[in-house]
């Protein structure tokens, strides 16, 4: 077979969206689509006249260009992987396409003099047919955290995901098993920010083919399990400056003791955005079966050093390797606008030398400093990102006004389901 080229999107609803284009394309740089695909739900029931989707206004083609040094292997045979930007027909950049809104936040940053460098951590469940054709979990007879070898993947699926990624140029850090079986973590290599989610993206979507393709299927949903954990996408931050050092870094010195200033300003913001942050980042009905207390979600409003409890955990590293993290974000959210709206709230933090709370040293569980936690519904949420008038303007009025008028819609659309109704309406797709 002749080589072919795939290029790919991420859409409003984090689903992977692309077409593969002949060999004599592969140079052409760029590739139409409809604009109403940011108006489709899980369940393709019908167009949703959302704002920015066009739908009234004939339908039109949208642009996915991209540049010709970013075309890379895919994991397919013969098939090369690319992204990048999509255009309106006005050659506008599409305001609710989640990579506009990440490229507005580098920028933003940037004015700075600092590089937003970040490493994602994706946690999911791994599934395979029963007789009835339902899901089950995947029997992992041996299966236990931090774990490896067929007790804990008997199909070894994991050994055929990270071979799939190294041979494709994608650079892991590690993957290992979590603590609720058969759950897996994949984390990627830091790197700067718009790379690094490109990589992520396309990580995970290679993730799921080459597992589907061993029997399993693998779901980065934030709960398909409701008697077990939750999966969340974890976004470990640092800066560049403009020298290429680390501007988090106060020296060797890690965790609170090393915090500098630029460090408690992107904890602050995080803080006072913490409420209307969750409308963004975990962004589906199922997200809040996660998002609870106790449960080392990102639920509570807190932060500390080196603590699995709270919503912004602090490196006990420093110097090359400080770094903070982020905890609340599920893979229900489309990465690119999940990473911006942390940088977002990180920035204002910064630019507003928000005040700091003091640091949690509670156990998360049975007690805790963190006066509130995030709203106990999407809902919620999405009326504490509505209220939250900064973290709207910094992320992008158009994108917001989309996204919270398609989320209303899953709301609406999931509202008479029970929870595991509401689980499948999204499964096969996150």
């Amino acid at each position: 077979m002749r080589d072919r080229l795939r290029p790919v999107w991420c859409d409003h609803l984090s689903i992977l969206r692309g077409k593969y284009l002949p060999q004599e394309k592969i140079g052409s740089g760029g590739t139409r689509f409809a604009q109403p695909c940011f108006a489709v739900h899980y369940d393709k029931d019908l167009i949703v006249d959302a704002p920015g989707t066009a739908c009234l206004e004939g339908l039109p083609d949208m642009e996915l260009r991209w540049d010709a040094a970013d075309i890379r292997a895919g994991w397919e045979p013969g098939v090369h992987m690319v992204t990048g930007d999509l255009y309106d027909r006005a050659g506008r950049m599409i305001p609710i396409a989640g990579r506009a809104a990440l490229k507005t936040a580098l920028a933003d940053w940037a004015k700075h003099g600092l590089t937003p460098k970040v490493g994602i951590e994706f946690e999911a469940f791994a599934f395979t047919r029963a007789e009835d054709g339902s899901l089950q979990p995947y029997d992992v007879p041996g299966g236990h955290v931090y774990g490896g070898g067929p007790f804990n993947d008997p199909l070894g699926f994991t050994d055929a995901v990270w071979e799939a990624a190294e041979d494709a140029g994608f650079k892991l850090d590690l993957v290992t098993t979590e603590y609720d079986t058969p759950q897996f973590e994949f984390t990627l290599t830091f790197d700067e920010a718009l790379k690094a989610v490109d990589e992520a993206v396309m990580f995970r979507q290679l993730a799921r083919e080459v597992a589907y393709r061993k029997g399993v299927i693998l779901s980065f949903l934030p709960k398909p399990l409701f008697d077990r954990g939750g999966s969340g996408m974890h976004v470990n931050l640092s800066f560049a400056d403009s020298t290429g050092a680390n501007a988090l870094s106060s020296g060797p010195v890690g965790g609170i003791a090393g915090l500098n200033d630029l460090g408690r300003g992107c904890l602050a913001g995080w803080m006072r955005h913490h409420k209307g942050l969750a409308g963004l980042i975990a962004p589906s009905v199922n997200s809040y079966a996660r998002l609870q207390p106790a449960s080392m979600s990102g639920y509570w409003c807190n932060w500390g050093e080196d603590h699995r409890g709270v919503t912004a955990r602090v490196s006990g590293e420093g110097g090359k390797k400080a770094r903070l993290e982020h905890r609340m974000a599920d893979a229900a959210a489309n990465p690119y606008a999940a990473v911006a709206a942390v940088l977002q709230a990180a920035r204002l933090g910064y630019e507003g030398k928000y005040d700091l709370p003091e640091a949690e040293t509670e156990d998360c569980f049975m007690g805790q400093k963190a006066a509130y936690g995030t709203a106990e519904d999407l809902s919620g949420a999405l009326d504490d990102l509505e209220a939250d008038a900064a973290l709207v303007a910094a992320v992008g009025a158009e994108f917001c006004a989309h996204h919270v008028h398609m989320k209303r819609v899953e709301i609406d659309k999931t509202k008479d389901m029970t929870p595991e109704q509401a689980r499948d309406f999204s499964i096969w797709f996150v």
